[in-house]
């Protein structure tokens, strides 16, 4: 019975780790995201910063990437830009791998 403790307490460890990182990894994908929407929006220096910040808060709202994809949609149309939904979610594919590789980078 230690053995079964043992191995439920290994398994429930390791989820937790990897929600650990799935959160990392999701919060580094979004500052990416909102740094490039604060670029086509005309953000800068800080704003761009503060930007990149509300892109990740937004992710806090519902499971998954709708809130995320919703709020960054509405602002680049605010901003009269134009720009498909699949063009946003092939940057967003594009930047969670870039995010991986960084986070990747960093723990070696």
């Amino acid at each position: 019975m230690a053995s079964f403790d043992e191995r439920a307490k290994g398994f429930e460890k390791k989820f937790i780790l990897n929600a650990e990182q799935e959160f990392k990894l999701d919060a580094r994908r979004n500052k990416l995201l909102g740094l490039w929407v604060a670029e086509l929006i005309g953000k800068t220096g800080d704003d761009a910063l503060g930007y990149a910040l509300e892109v990740i808060k937004a992710d806090m709202e519902e499971p998954g990437d709708e809130d995320v994809f919703r709020k960054i949609k509405q602002d680049i149309i605010a901003s009269g830009s134009d720009m498909s939904d699949g063009e946003i979610r092939e940057r967003m594919k594009v930047l969670m791998t870039e995010a991986r590789a960084q986070i990747i980078d960093e723990s070696s």
